[in-house]
């Protein structure tokens, strides 16, 4: 994507979140629906961008016209499939309690009719978030302890408790795994490719690479497998050994997937079984494997604070490429 622009941030509200974050590392959520976040607050206006490439190719696009959409997704088998999946430029997965994993999709070139199922959010989300300016955080809710937190962060909160006529209940899968949004009683409109500052470049690849026909990323109780289709010229998607689909029967099939090897830390918190609730740490360095063309890079990644999207380059500092399209990054523990 280039470089980010300066953005302009309420000061007061990213020094709370960066005070309290640091606690939060110790502080973790479980899947809880209910409780109210009034956060009191409008929409900012995003910063003035340069035009920048799209992910999803046709040259350049304009400046971002207001922040993007990361709605936290239901991954359980009961949950799947998923609806809406196949128009976020990106998609994050994360290892939650019990070893089970959880998708942050994010829209910005694109908003889908419907989203879901949509689950309770993390206090990892809120580090992963401070890349992008002003982001609207669509999640069911969050353990009680989480939502100061959440009310403090630079970003607009937007729970079925705030936001109740952008939510519905779906009749093919039983609650909680039936809660869906319509984004577009989120935002009037996609932003726009100039919304994603995550630091990602798209273009040609790297020299090298290791031709690869399957990849797995395994968690204690969940897997994802990336499987090369040269006629597709995508990685089709497997989890848990099941073949992902989207509600119309599409196959996830993202350009380029992510395998970023991060610390997951264990939190002070459980879920009402026991179990702990982890915190992925998105903000500092590490090594990481970029799948695209059908060959595996290693690289390395950089994030030095919370509001820097995430560099990867090869060992001599070259920056990586992705291929144009949708982008999987599955946070794997280092």
């Amino acid at each position: 994507m280039g470089q980010k622009a300066p953005r302009r941030r309420g000061a007061r509200r990213a020094a709370l979140l960066a005070a309290t974050m640091t606690a939060s590392l110790a502080v973790g959520c479980t899947a809880h629906h209910g409780g109210t976040v009034d956060d009191g607050r409008g929409r900012n206006q995003s910063p003035t961008q340069s035009p920048t490439e799209s992910p999803s190719g046709g040259g350049t696009v304009a400046p971002a016209a207001g922040p993007l959409l990361a709605v936290k997704i239901d991954n359980v088998p009961a949950a799947r499939p998923q609806t809406g999946l196949d128009s976020a430029d990106i998609v994050y997965a994360e290892q939650v309690e019990g070893g089970l994993s959880r998708l942050m999709a994010v829209f910005a070139t694109k908003l889908p009719k419907s989203v879901g199922p949509v689950r309770s959010a993390r206090v990892s989300d809120l580090e992963l978030l401070r890349q992008f300016d002003d982001p609207t955080l669509a999640f069911s809710g969050a353990q009680h302890k989480l939502l100061p937190l959440i009310a403090k962060a630079p970003l607009r909160s937007a729970s079925p408790d705030e936001a109740a006529s952008a939510y519905y209940r779906g009749v093919d899968k039983s609650a909680p795994h039936n809660l869906y949004l319509h984004p577009d009683k989120l935002l009037s409109s996609a932003p726009g490719a100039a919304a994603l500052t995550t630091g990602f470049r798209y273009g040609a690849a790297p020299a090298g690479g290791k031709a690869t026909a399957s990849r797995t990323v395994r968690y204690p109780a969940a897997r994802f497998t990336f499987t090369w289709s040269g006629p597709q010229h995508r990685w089709l998607v497997t989890e848990d050994g099941t073949p992902t689909v989207t509600t119309a029967g599409k196959r996830l099939a993202p350009a380029t997937a992510v395998i970023q090897y991060v610390k997951i830390q264990k939190s002070a918190y459980h879920d009402v079984l026991g179990n702990n609730t982890p915190y992925t740490v998105t903000v500092g360095s590490g090594k990481a494997d970029v799948l695209r063309d059908g060959r595996t890079y290693s690289v390395d990644w950089k994030r030095p604070t919370a509001t820097d999207g995430t560099e990867f380059t090869t060992s001599d500092g070259t920056p990586v490429n992705f291929a144009k399209g949708q982008v999987w990054v599955v946070f794997a523990k280092a």
